[in-house]
């Protein structure tokens, strides 16, 4: 099998950002954003989702940041399944954190969508605000090309609730990724871009 890795660089006036992403990892991640809670939330993905990620990212603001972080992973994870031959593509996880509960469903559908219910406090994250969650994941599914639906089910901690969201995500994006030899190209219309 062809080696699952996507590598992206983007540089504007607002962010540099230089990303690899290794679909088949073991959940090892470098990630340097500047952004403390960020990297955090972003090591849950890789860790959970078995993906090896390499980011360096830095921006003039944290809104330009982390939207232009979210294009760079859908694209490399779009990039880095290739032909798509072969994967389950669909998968949803429910993970608790203490109080809290989050679920993810994906669907690598070749349509950006997303249905995203965040009863979030407003709290903010270590000086990452909460209301960019929302932002996070709208365009991380919009450049995947995945259907994304992300709920928070319920909890009481800001943190605990959008942590537990994202190692959601890493689950359902690691079992979405999982090659079954048996499906060959996992869409009846003959064609999955």
């Amino acid at each position: 099998m062809k080696a699952r890795k996507a590598i992206i660089k983007r540089r504007t006036k607002e962010t540099d950002i230089n990303l690899e992403w290794n679909l088949d990892g073991t959940g090892d991640s470098n990630i340097k954003t500047g952004i403390g809670s960020f990297d955090h939330l972003l090591s849950q993905v890789a860790k959970h989702g078995t993906f090896n990620i390499t980011l360096a990212a830095s921006g003039d603001d944290q809104h330009h940041l982390i939207e232009d972080v979210a294009l760079c992973m859908g694209k490399a994870f779009n990039k880095a399944l290739g032909e798509k031959i072969g994967i389950v593509r669909m998968a949803d996880a429910t993970v608790p954190m203490d109080e809290a509960l989050a679920m993810a469903a994906i669907d690598i559908s070749g349509r950006g969508y997303s249905v995203i219910e965040l009863p979030l406090k407003g709290n903010d994250m270590g000086g990452f605000p909460s209301d960019l969650i929302r932002h996070f994941l709208e365009s991380f599914a919009t450049e995947g090309k995945i259907t994304l639906h992300a709920r928070i089910l319920y909890g009481v901690n800001d943190h605990h609730k959008v942590e537990a969201l994202f190692k959601a995500l890493g689950r359902a994006l690691k079992q979405a990724t999982r090659i079954d030899e048996r499906i060959g190209l996992p869409s009846t219309k003959g064609l999955l871009e």
